[in-house]
């Protein structure tokens, strides 16, 4: 929508045309205040010299109007030169009552509002004092119509004004429906910008979770089937893998109804962090046979649930990725609670790889990873080389849960 609020050259141009406008109307009023006096015999000598000062004047306004507010005196100086070269011509005729009316127009336009009765004042008293008659002959008929029509000019022009007004703010207005129609249009639009962003965020969001989760525990499920197809000659081992098909199984399908549900992990539901990072290695050791040592440090404290889950599934990922690529015999996992941080490490003595060229690569694992981190505020650094092994390390803001949030209620209960 094209909006048609005037610039600068535009508003100076119609200032200017105003001007103009003014001093036509100006000039008009003296030539036919002159005429009129000509008409009743009423030009001297005098009529002659005041009328040429008084085109000479006029021109001024032109120069003073676009500085009247910061050239005040000299304004008051050209509206007070009109007024007594206009009174000078009412006392030779008056006829150029016609003329003297322009001071009240002038006064609206030359004057702030507190100002404009000042002048208004001073055009009248000029033009009773001018029109007194000391020889006490009084006014004649035409004198009584030219003085009628030198009042009769102000009303009109008052009148004129008024009209300008109007439709100065008719068009304000409708340039501020305008206006409102388009930042309705603008709200709008950025409102529907924003609900597609949040439905890709939570797309993306659980994206990652079903890869965390469920994605991870179908490729554990699927090593415990080849395992067990491997192991039918031992009822013992097959045992056991059929075993740890049913936890990896219905932990899948949990965590399948919690995505849907859009819940934090069912592991941190109720529990510390630290418990529940015990008990994510605990599940770890059961299905690759390596127990990760865990240790934290500092003091353990509530974090809000964002930084706790975002902790939870790096660990859950990197511990998976040992899984499947490390082929590691040792494995930690350490969290760190400092003052304002708080620290996740977990590393391996696997095969390694080159971290160089994982930071350039789209894998999905450690792309998630790295998306967590920021999600919350912190960083990802991953160091590896390989045959030398891995080591993760997470830096979040230890941001402290509420304590009037219902979900760490149910927590500490």
């Amino acid at each position: 929508m094209e909006m048609t609020w005037l610039g600068p050259d535009e508003g100076a141009s119609v200032r200017s045309r105003e001007v103009w406008a003014y001093l036509a109307l100006a000039y008009a009023l003296l030539a036919v205040a002159l005429l009129a006096a000509l008409a009743l015999g009423q030009v001297i000598s005098q009529t002659w010299v005041f009328s040429g000062l008084a085109a000479v004047w006029l021109p001024w306004m032109h120069w003073l109007y676009p500085r009247r507010r910061t050239h005040q005196a000299a304004t008051i100086v050209h509206y007070a030169g009109i007024l007594a070269i206009g009174g000078a011509l009412v006392a030779t005729s008056v006829a150029f009552t016609l003329f003297l009316s322009i001071g009240y127009p002038l006064a609206g336009v030359l004057f702030p509002k507190r100002a404009i009765m000042v002048g208004v004042a001073a055009t009248a008293i000029t033009t009773v004092v001018a029109q007194s008659d000391p020889s006490g002959r009084g006014f004649g008929q035409i004198d009584l119509i030219t003085a009628l029509l030198g009042l009769s000019v102000p009303l009109l022009f008052v009148g004129w004004q008024v009209g300008l007004e109007s439709e100065r703010r008719r068009k304000a207005n409708e340039r501020l429906q305008a206006a409102l129609a388009e930042n309705a249009g603008l709200h709008a639009q950025l409102v529907a910008q924003a609900r597609e962003a949040g439905v890709l965020d939570e797309r993306q969001r659980l994206a990652r979770e079903i890869h965390d989760t469920i994605a991870q525990d179908l490729v554990a499920l699927i090593g415990q089937v080849r395992a067990a197809d491997g192991a039918r000659d031992e009822p013992e081992q097959w045992r056991r893998h059929a075993d740890q098909i049913a936890v990896l199984a219905g932990r899948a399908l949990t965590e399948a109804r919690r995505s849907v549900r859009a819940l934090q992990p069912e592991p941190l539901d109720g529990a510390h962090l630290p418990d529940a990072l015990a008990d994510l290695a605990g599940q770890w050791a059961e299905g690759t046979g390596i127990t990760p040592d865990v240790e934290v440090t500092g003091a353990p404290r509530r974090l809000v649930a964002g930084v706790e889950v975002t902790i939870f599934r790096v660990a859950q990922e990197a511990l998976s990725n040992i899984a499947k690529h490390a082929k590691a015999e040792r494995v930690g996992v350490t969290l760190d609670y400092l003052d304002d941080t708080v620290l996740l490490d977990v590393r391996d003595d696997g095969t390694g790889f080159d971290a160089s060229a994982a930071a350039c690569s789209a894998g999905f694992g450690l792309d998630t990873m790295r998306q967590r981190a920021r999600g919350v505020g912190g960083s990802l650094t991953i160091e590896s080389t390989p045959g030398h092994g891995t080591a993760i390390a997470l830096a979040l803001p230890a941001i402290p849960a509420d304590p009037a949030d219902p979900e760490t209620l149910l927590k500490e209960r």
